[in-house]
């Protein structure tokens, strides 16, 4: 198949190249279905004109709509990043920000068993996780 190294590493060049054309129409592609801007027709004539024309396509894209790819990038990382913290506070914390009364009185008693408070304390915290008003103590 290969008769010299010249012909390998000629082979080995041609593949790069066909990956990174591949890479660059999949990049473009998706660059032309997420722009919101741009309507069904531009993006049919556009969809049309890279896949006739294809490396005539890939730079005249490239020169006519290339400064807003990055800032379409930008602007989907964003979002989606929003979207990420979004979910995470509403797995990590209750729906209203507050503990448990369950969660508020393991809490407590992990103190307790610390020595962290008293048993006193540990009654009030008890009794103002549950909702009742703590009777006062004498300290």
């Amino acid at each position: 198949m290969f008769n010299d190294n010249g012909s390998f590493l000629l082979a080995l060049f041609e593949f790069f190249l066909f990956f990174a054309w591949f890479m660059c129409l999949f990049w473009i592609f998706g660059d032309l279905f997420r722009d919101k801007s741009l309507g069904g027709w531009g993006k049919t004539l556009w969809t049309l004109f890279l896949i006739i024309l294809p490396l005539l396509g890939m730079l005249v894209y490239l020169i006519v709509r290339g400064g807003g790819m990055s800032e379409r990038a930008l602007k989907d990382a964003a979002e989606s990043q929003k979207r990420q913290e979004a979910y995470i506070r509403s797995v990590a914390s209750p729906a209203d920000g507050k503990r448990s009364a369950t969660e508020e009185i393991a809490s407590a008693k992990s103190l307790l068993d610390s020595g962290a408070i008293t048993a006193a304390e540990f009654e009030r915290l008890k009794a103002t996780a549950l909702g009742q008003t703590a009777a006062p103590t004498a300290a």
